[in-house]
């Protein structure tokens, strides 16, 4: 494996930082919410058509597509798989908070004071982008890999949007390498951001809706009532003891610990005994720890509370992604010798990046760690922490640091023919 350092400068000097800008400008500009990602997909194939990469494009659902491509190598390496998802979360109220300002169209891509603004900037545009790029990067450098390059972008990622959000792109993507229409990959990289960082373990999820169900009357005889109110008093107090529970059963050193947050409410409004309330709350899952598992035990939890006759319990799983009830957790060994190769290239296109971590979210790293049997890790530029809100915007510097960091990990990992 070709040393990241030697690489570094060599790749620096070739990079045109314009011409980067530009490209991930173009891409916010295609907009790509939820359920509408077929004209970002679209401007992806163009992409790929030029580089050479072989795009194939296909519906994972009527008008949603997904691409994927590849680079082959001249052999005796391994390959390689960048991934990620094209669609955003909605723009709504963005218009509104930047009226009047640079940032004021959500797929402008203004750059303020180093930083390009916009929908789609960091989730996960700028690292499709670096991906790309970093491959055009090693074309205009006359580096040829010995490995496999492949990328494929994928929708339905993102939640939030009515009758979508359930990973079905990447469900079908996942079904075609195990069918053997797509070649599986030895290493993959999910672009999803990491401000250059290397994640190789995230959370797992469940969210749960829970109706209450009692019997309302009038509030001047509420003996002839059931009180949904009062029992959900009573549940949600258990969650909240259970959660103080599995939070002090164990820690992951990557991911923390465990957790079950109750996140709404809504119930009453009537001058009587509330017949009927609602509750939603999520469930964080750490690695190693089964999705049927916690399910089972939160149901014993809510299903052990004394409440009054005549309660029922509704329980719901709205959020079903590689599992039924929600999202597995998943880790990775973080001294796999590809990471450490990343960490390396990383920390010399940026000093001090390339860490590992554990992800604050959930995204669709099982599908390939579990479902295909591929090391996934996520990494990109861009920050999560603005992402999904109307502040999303990445770092031009380390967006661009992470083309080149991108290029050298790829030389590196593939091999380079020598000429």
């Amino acid at each position: 494996m070709t040393d990241p350092l030697a690489l570094k400068h060599r790749l620096e000097k070739g990079i045109d930082r314009q011409e980067a800008v530009t490209l991930l400008k173009d891409a916010v500009a295609r907009q790509s919410v939820t359920g509408n990602e077929a004209d970002f997909a679209a401007f992806l194939q163009e992409r790929m058509r030029q580089m050479a990469l072989d795009p194939q494009y296909a519906d994972f659902q009527p008008g949603r597509p997904n691409v994927w491509g590849e680079r082959r190598g001249t052999g005796g390496g391994p390959r390689l798989l960048f991934i990620g998802h094209t669609d955003t979360v909605h723009v709504r109220g963005w218009k509104e908070r930047w009226a009047g300002t640079e940032r004021e169209d959500p797929f402008g891509g203004a750059i303020i004071d180093g930083h390009m603004w916009g929908r789609g900037t960091g989730d996960l545009k700028a690292g499709i982008c670096a991906g790309l790029a970093a491959l055009d990067l090693l074309d205009r450098a006359g580096i040829r890999m010995r490995g496999d390059v492949a990328f494929a972008f994928v929708g339905d990622e993102e939640s939030g949007e009515p009758g979508s959000g359930t990973s079905a792109g990447i469900k079908d993507f996942t079904r075609r390498v195990v069918g053997g229409e797509i070649a599986r990959p030895d290493f993959a990289i999910y672009v999803e951001p990491t401000r250059l960082a290397v994640y190789p373990a995230q959370m797992g999820f469940f969210i749960a809706d829970v109706d209450v169900v009692g019997k309302s009357a009038y509030f001047g005889v509420p003996e002839l009532g059931v009180d949904a109110l009062k029992a959900t008093h009573a549940l949600l107090s258990a969650i909240w003891r259970h959660s103080q529970e599995i939070s002090a059963r164990a820690s992951h050193d990557l991911v923390g610990r465990a957790f079950a947050l109750v996140t709404a409410i809504s119930g009453g409004g009537y001058i009587a005994v509330p017949g009927e309330t609602r509750f939603s709350m999520i469930r964080k899952l750490l690695p190693g720890e089964s999705v049927d598992a916690a399910v089972g035990e939160f149901e014993k939890v809510l299903h052990g509370v004394d409440v009054q006759d005549g309660i029922r319990l509704d329980i719901t799983y709205p959020a079903g992604r590689d599992h039924a009830f929600g999202g597995s957790p998943a880790d990775i060994d973080p001294g796999l010798p590809p990471i450490r190769l990343l960490s390396r290239a990383l920390d010399a296109a940026m000093p001090g990046r390339g860490g590992c971590e554990g992800a604050p979210y959930w995204s669709e790293s099982p599908f390939l760690i579990d479902q295909i049997g591929c090391p996934a890790v996520y990494c990109a530029p861009g920050d999560i922490t603005n992402c999904h809100t109307l502040e999303e915007r990445v770092n031009v510097d380390e967006y661009v640091a992470g083309i080149v960091a991108f290029a050298t990990f790829i030389a590196s990992y593939c091999g380079i023919v020598e000429t």
